[in-house]
Order: C-alpha cells, then structure tokens, then sequence
C-alpha cells in the first residue's frame, strides 16, 4: 500500500488499499475496457510477458480494473495479520468471472487424478456438485464428514494418505454450521496437508481465515464484496506468491475464468462500504432471529449469532458478529413455507445474498436442486427450510413484512 502511516481501521483499507495512480490521475480507476495493451518495444513487450505483472498485456491475463479489486481484498483479508517473520502478511489474489471460476482454478491447480477432497457438509449447492460430479469424473474424490467433529477429522486425515486438501466453508450454506477454522487447520498441517477457506458468508469484515494459518481463502465477490447485485465475480487469494504466480495463475488463464473490467469496478466501488454495510446487515439479522425465534409458527432458526446455536461459542471465536445469513423451518412444513414465501411485500424472492436488501429462497428447489433428496436431509437442508439473507432496510419494516407473511 503506498502509504504514508499505516491506516488503523478497515473500513480505511476497504476505501484506501489500492495503491495504483493511474496515468490520468483520475480520482476512482478507470474502467479499462480494453482487450490488449500496446507495447512502446519490442523490448518492453518481451520485458511484460517475462515480469510478474500480467496486468498490461491481454485482458484474459489480467487488467490494471482488476488489479485495484484484487489489491483491496488481499488488504482486507490480511489486515492486521503479520507472517512468521513479525512482517505484514502478503497474498496474492486472482479476481475471476465467477465463483464458480475462482473455485475451479483452486481445485485444479492444488489436484490431481486419485488425490481426495475433505470438506463438511452443507456445502454451497454449485461447490458440492463440482466436487461429486465434475471432478469425480476426473478421478478426484471427495470425502464429506462433519468437520465440527475434530476427533472424527483428526481420524478421518490419518486414515487416508489421498486426502490432498482440506476446504472449510463457515458459516455453511445454508444451514448456517461453523467449522472452527484454527482446530481444523492445525490438525491438518499435522498432515502436511493444504487448506481452503469458502469465506463469502462472513467477508474478510467478520472473518480472517488467514489468521490461522490457511493456504488459500475463497470468494464468490458476487455477495456481500460487491453488496448491491450489480456483478458476478469470485476471487482466489493464496500466501504462496509464488505458486499463485506461476501454477494457480496459469490455470487461471487457460481456463479462461477471467473477470471484465466493468464488473471489477463496480466490485471495488461495493466494498468502499462494506464495514457500514455489514454492521446493519448483522444488527438487523441478530433482531430478526430473535423474533423468528419467539414466532409461535416457526419451527426452528439456524442462526449461528443466537446463544442456542450448536456452533455459537466457534463463531465467538473466529467472527466478529454472527453474520446476515439464516434458515430456518416453518411448523407448517413446505405448504406454510410456500405461503409464506408468496406473502412477502418487501423482502425479496430470489436466490444468492449479500445484497443491500433483504432476500428470502426456497433451498430445496433453489440453490441445492441438484442434490439427491436423501441428501439434502441427511446435511439438513429439509424441504421446508427457508434460506434469509437479512438486508439493510429499516427493521421495522422488515419485522412487519416477515409477521404479515407468517400470518397468511
């Protein structure tokens, strides 16, 4: 960052973090919508496709839009955390077209035929099927335990000499479980072993998974980075700069997985306000869980800021505040779910989350229609569960929307 003092809070770094000037000293980065960049050289050319620095020679390689993106998030997810040698931590992050991208790169740059996957259940609908049914394919397993269970982890590494890496998604979708990152991690650099952190639900404001020694954190930027809707995009972030350099960037751009430069922008003009943004997402959440929780309709709430959660005192530990996301059942089942759903005046019908307003679906036969029932059950993701990602509207006006609809 290039700075004078060192900035102190994160809301600071999430506005000042880039230390890009561009050459029009324009006050925001511009959109750099270009495909190529041009070369003064034959010199300089050779120099860029030689140097470090991919982000002025083809769009697919990278974009100086993307590069002030990917430069705020690595602040955010490393502020305040220094490396083994008592300086600031360094990562590198990759910003892609998608999630989905972002994921697909780190699974196939750390694995390879006959290698296995350990993760927990309840994973995010578009990661599960990924790991079961596209790199099932390609000979790499996946192994799904409940990794709230250290013993049963611990056991589970020592037994099985394929498991290659170990990726943690907490809080859970969409039930809202919370692995504790630090136990996990220790037991599995025992190991030897890799880690990643799906980190999308808690956002680096509430969570930084790389306090705890992981090797690689993950975002679908579409939620709460970008906060308004307006853009797909996923990052990949990794403290072996050089392996994220050289291996993880070259699937990377293979793949094809790049972002564009207006969806990076509108990415960083999101998180200039996340930490305000999250702090009415969580205060609002924790007062919708206890009134869905008092509700005499409502059969149980998923919300890991509640007392009652199973996972209450890992969040305590690792999180800031609990989070915006919940589920939670209905008494009358998937009918009362259905009119309930239908009854909404404010909050929204839809799937994903993270936006500035209030979203409620259906998981069932939304986010993870593509799973066998039996297992859907099995990870409590039952038919009449509703996923809510709470909003920063007025609380009174989402509480009135939430009870008129209860009583429909």
């Amino acid at each position: 960052m290039n700075k004078k003092f060192p900035l102190t809070g994160i809301g600071s770094v999430a506005i000042h973090a880039s230390g890009q000037q561009n050459a029009d000293y324009a006050h925001l980065t511009p959109i750099y919508a270009s495909s190529t960049f041009t070369f003064d050289s034959a010199l300089q050319g050779s120099e860029r496709f030689a140097g470090a620095d991919k982000t002025k020679i083809y769009s697919r390689w990278g974009n100086p839009t993307f590069t002030t993106a990917e430069e705020t998030i690595a602040a955010l997810e490393t502020f305040g955390i220094s490396d083994a040698g008592g300086e600031p931590l360094q990562v590198k992050a990759l910003l892609h077209a998608s999630g989905q991208a972002a994921m697909t790169t780190l699974f196939l740059s750390t694995l390879k035929s006959g290698d296995t996957v350990l993760s927990h259940f309840s994973l995010y609908g578009g990661t599960q099927e990924l790991l079961q049914k596209v790199l099932a394919e390609m000979g790499v397993h996946t192994t799904i335990i409940d990794m709230r269970d250290l013993n049963l982890v611990e056991d589970t590494l020592k037994k099985d000499p394929s498991i290659k890496l170990v990726h943690i998604e907490t809080p859970a979708n969409p039930t809202i479980q919370c692995v504790d990152i630090d136990a996990v991690t220790k037991l599995a650099k025992q190991q030897g072993l890799t880690v990643s952190v799906d980190n999308t639900f808690a956002t680096p404001y509430l969570q930084q998974p790389f306090k705890y020694g992981v090797d690689f954190v993950f975002h679908s930027t579409t939620k709460f980075l970008n906060g308004h809707g307006t853009a797909i995009g996923g990052v990949l972030l990794g403290k072996d700069l050089e392996f994220m350099r050289t291996r993880v960037w070259k699937w990377h751009a293979l793949l094809g997985g790049n972002s564009n430069p207006f969806d990076a922008f509108l990415l960083t003009q999101g998180m200039k306000t996340l930490e305000l943004r999250m702090e009415r997402h969580c205060e609002n959440a924790v007062k919708v869980a206890e009134f869905l929780s008092a509700h005499p309709k409502i059969a149980h709430v998923n919300f890991n800021g509640l007392a009652s959660h199973p996972d209450h005192a890992v969040t305590k530990k690792q999180m800031r505040h609990g989070g915006a996301l919940m589920s939670y059942e209905l008494k009358g089942g998937l009918d009362a779910g259905r009119r309930f759903i239908d009854a909404l005046q404010m909050c929204v019908r839809a799937v994903s989350l993270g936006t500035v307003d209030t979203l409620i679906s259906h998981p069932a036969t939304m986010s993870h229609f593509g799973l066998k029932r039996e297992e859907r059950i099995r990870y409590g993701i039952t038919d009449g569960l509703i996923r809510m990602s709470v909003g920063i509207e007025n609380i009174a006006d989402i509480l009135n929307d939430l009870d008129n609809a209860l009583k429909a």
